[in-house]
């Protein structure tokens, strides 16, 4: 509010100089326009007067001069913390993205995980074999990570740093959530990277699938992760202070 305070005070000094160049532009036009006969004594007043006003001129000319600089330099110091505030702003949304509290989209890859087909004999035990083997998909996770994958969803649920995968009674709790099979795992990044880095034999597909579970991989143009839905909280982490 400073900047646009000043602003409008040195264009209204323009405003005033400007006129008055022009008054004085005026009145030395009314002095040199002087003619017939005058007194040598009236002559040399004028001659004198002349001077004055044309000192009075370059004066103020030099003064108007002097104000447009300034306001070209406040309109330059505005451009620069306009750029400065655009700048902050692209940085805030690239680590709120990186913390996971915004919706993103991009492309990459989605996966899904199910559990081996029954065996037939009309018999369910109500054994998962996902859910038993649940460090499987924080593997998978950990693979997508070291791939790029910049956004990683498990079942709706954004994997931020804080995100804790482990068996509670009959589900898999993700982000506190509980969950249960199948698995849809969203991933962005480069599709052909990421899906290239899950099918590298003897990685996390083939283990997966050493325990009969059934994946499978399709590549997406764009797709959508939904934003850490809890709170992130920090009991003994503190920004340390720079000297």
């Amino acid at each position: 509010m400073k900047e646009k305070k000043s602003g409008v005070i040195v264009i209204g000094v323009l405003a005033a100089l400007i006129g008055l160049v022009l008054a004085i532009q005026i009145s030395t036009s009314n002095v040199t326009e002087v003619g017939g006969l005058i007194p040598m004594a009236k002559v040399q007043g004028l001659e004198q007067k002349l001077k004055q006003v044309s000192a009075e001129k370059e004066a103020v000319t030099q003064e108007l001069l002097e104000l447009q600089e300034k306001m070209d330099e406040i309109e330059s110091n505005s451009i620069d913390e306009d750029a400065l505030l655009k700048s902050m702003s692209e940085d805030l949304e690239k680590y709120k993205m990186s913390a996971g509290v915004v919706d993103v989209k991009g492309p990459g890859i989605i996966v899904t995980i199910e559990d081996p087909v029954a065996a037939g004999d009309g018999v369910d035990d109500g054994y998962s074999t996902i859910m038993v083997r649940y460090e499987l998909l924080l593997s998978m996770v950990n693979k997508m990570k070291e791939a790029g994958a910049e956004a990683v969803s498990i079942n709706g649920n954004r994997v931020v740093n804080t995100t804790e995968i482990s068996l509670a009674g009959n589900n898999v709790n993700i982000n506190g959530t509980p969950t249960a099979p199948p698995y849809t795992i969203k991933a962005i990044g480069n599709p052909d990277t990421l899906e290239a880095t899950l099918n590298i034999r003897y990685g996390i597909v083939d283990t997966m699938e050493d325990y009969d579970l059934r994946v499978s991989i399709a590549k997406q143009q764009e797709l959508e992760i939904p934003r850490y839905s809890g709170v992130i909280k920090f009991r003994y982490a503190s920004p340390a202070e720079k000297e």
